[in-house]
């Protein structure tokens, strides 16, 4: 089955600099695909069946070896299961897989996958009229908190909380509680259901195969010799044949859902309404507007005047898990979750922006960290504008050119990627060892970034830049990392030292004077002997950068602290990452010392004499 979702005003809306991006909303017996193009444009629509697969990557590839020619670079699944971490075990079939393996195996930079009801709550807010049908009395509270559930072949539930720049959804798994009857025949219901379990949740009843047991169930109940049927064939008997015991079943069922949604949303407070999505009850119409649904959901005993206020919805357009998961995945890659003031300022000045200018500004807000790291020529070509309008948008914004902006927009962009550690099993093959050890590196160093004091580091290249001599005092995992320092500043013609050996700790530190320079390194910053050579050093005249954890002994004795405070039980365990974030300080202070401006007058004349361009070429990072 192909269809395609392209809206009334598709010439209007702007492509995404990046290319399509790929959805998909996979239940446990249908899977849907879908190629986004635009906000709001999906193309290439498919529905596979789930049983035809092995895998979620086969099913993955068969629908992507249609689109061999197409580039792309992100995608995001709605999953009728709990997710929780990077491995995901499906409840209603036997596919297991790791996300990030996933990811890798297609070839693309982002893989989001999401619950499916909370991908249906994110697309809520941008329902419209024509996609609800509405189910009894109420009227919805602008601002206020939603439900959302539906019956497919299991219960999906979840819930959105309005907040002041965007919505939040509930991660949920509410189809598991308990089931609860009413009356004598739902009681009779569960005595059949409890035939098979000893737990009886709503998702056993409320759902495709929960149907099939009340039908089962009540003929039983009323003596009544029918054959069994699927709930496609009790719905079609109900309708189309007006079946008596069909109808019964579609009355029971529904007053059940009623009874399950007046709980999720006196549970929640959800007077913006609940919204009603899965399989099953669009499918039966206008019938549902006058099924026992609404006069269950409103029979709360005290609290019935409560429920009566909250509208009640059927969500009838199709695929509007599409909207919900493309709206998470628009999210993510924006960054917004790091509470970047400057991409809300570029949403709201957005629509006063000239055409090409808001193609540069749909740019930035999708693909940010893209932004940072292209020069004008890619920036312009990649939002199909000339390089003066690039320059134009950034002074739209109060910049003075793209320079300007860069360096203002790289201070903002702070939690756009999220900080994890995802811990190695024995189980784990080199490959998933291999991800989680580098995704963990990442993750640390990335929020060793954000937390940088910059004026320490300042200070320090300062130091180290006027010293007539800099000495390195490590033990350990450490001494690796003075090494390296030692090596780096050593080719900068500044006299260099390492000691490695507790003894000679403080018979060095005791020959230093004024104008030297201490470099402590240590993962405790509680060894005895080096803190005794800090202070025999300090003592002499000389100043001390440590490099330690920001609470330790060492930290507190040092003229100039580089923290690293990376939680690393080197106690029982080789410290890892906190070797990494040592290295990049001296990496940023190596860098520093290359392009400060006064670094040539404190060598001696005939060091710095024709030096200067040798010293620079030292330096990778530097723009040549």
């Amino acid at each position: 089955m192909e269809e395609q979702l392209e809206g009334d005003h598709k010439a209007t809306r702007t492509a995404f600099a990046d290319g399509p991006r790929l959805l998909a909303d996979i239940g446990a017996t249908h899977a849907r695909f879908a190629l986004q193009t635009a906000p709001g444009t999906y193309r290439s629509v498919r529905v596979l069946k789930c049983d035809d697969y092995s895998g979620i990557v086969p099913m993955l590839r068969f629908y992507l070896a249609e689109h061999a020619d197409t580039r792309l670079h992100h995608g995001a699944l709605a999953l009728a299961n709990p997710v929780d971490g990077d491995y995901v075990r499906m409840t209603n079939r036997p596919w297991e897989f790791s996300t990030d393996a996933v990811r890798r195996e297609l070839g693309l930079d982002t893989l989001l996958i999401v619950n499916d009801f909370t991908a249906l709550a994110m697309a809520i807010p941008g329902l419209k009229e024509s996609d609800l049908m509405q189910v009894g009395p109420g009227k919805p509270v602008p601002g206020a908190v939603l439900g959302v559930l539906g019956p497919g072949t299991g219960l999906g539930v979840s819930g959105g909380i309005p907040t002041v720049d965007g919505f939040v959804t509930l991660g949920s798994e509410g189809g598991h509680v308990n089931f609860a009857p009413s009356d004598e025949r739902e009681f009779a219901i569960l005595q059949t259901a409890w035939r098979e379990w000893s737990h009886v949740s709503n998702e056993r009843l409320i759902s495709g195969p929960g149907m099939e047991i009340i039908h089962r169930a009540l003929a039983e109940r009323n003596g009544v010799e029918a054959p069994a049927r699927t709930s496609a064939e009790i719905i079609t008997g109900a309708l189309d044949d007006h079946d008596a015991l069909c109808l019964e079943v579609l009355e029971a069922f529904s007053g059940m859902l009623g009874g399950a949604a007046a709980n999720l949303a006196v549970t929640l407070g959800a007077f913006g309404g609940i919204f009603i999505g899965g399989g099953i009850v669009p499918r039966l119409g206008e019938w549902f507007r006058t099924s026992p649904f609404r006069t269950r959901f409103e029979a709360k005993g005290r609290f019935s005047s409560y429920l009566s206020d909250i509208p009640t919805y059927v969500i009838s357009t199709p695929h509007v898990a599409f909207d919900g998961v493309a709206n998470i995945l628009s999210e993510h890659l924006r960054g917004r979750s790091g509470g970047n003031t400057l991409m809300d300022r570029i949403h709201k000045l957005r629509p006063e922006l000239t055409p090409a200018e808001q193609r540069v500004a749909a740019l930035v807000l999708e693909q940010p960290r893209l932004v940072l790291n292209e020069p004008i020529a890619g920036i312009a070509k990649l939002a199909d504008v000339s390089q003066p309008t690039v320059i134009r948008f950034c002074r739209s914004l109060g910049f003075l050119g793209l320079a300007d902006f860069k360096l203002k927009f790289a201070s903002s962009l702070t939690g756009s990627i999220p900080v994890r550690h995802s811990q190695v099993r024995g189980s784990d093959s080199t490959h998933d060892l291999s991800a989680k050890v580098i995704d963990n590196t990442i993750s640390a160093i990335l929020q060793f970034r954000d937390q940088l004091d910059v004026r320490a580091i300042d200070r320090a290249i300062e130091l180290v830049s006027r010293a007539k001599r800099v000495e390195f005092y490590a033990m350990g995992n450490s001494r690796v990392v003075a090494l390296d320092g030692q090596h780096k500043f050593f080719r900068f013609r500044i006299p260099t030292a390492l000691y490695g050996d507790s003894h000679l700790f403080k018979l060095a530190a005791e020959l230093l004077g004024p104008g030297d320079v201490v470099v402590a390194i240590s993962n405790s910053g509680r060894l005895p002997d080096l803190l005794s050579a800090v202070d025999a050093a300090r003592a002499a005249g000389a100043d001390v950068i440590a490099i330690c954890n920001s609470q330790s002994p060492l930290a507190r004795r040092a003229d100039v602290l580089l923290a690293v405070d990376h939680a690393e039980d080197s106690t029982h365990f080789l410290a890892m990452i906190s070797r990494i974030l040592q290295l990049l300080l001296i990496d940023i202070m190596a860098v520093g010392i290359s392009v400060d401006v006064h670094h040539a007058r404190a060598l001696p004349p005939a060091a710095a004499e024709g030096e200067g361009e040798g010293r620079r070429a030292l330096i990778s990072h530097l723009d040549s």
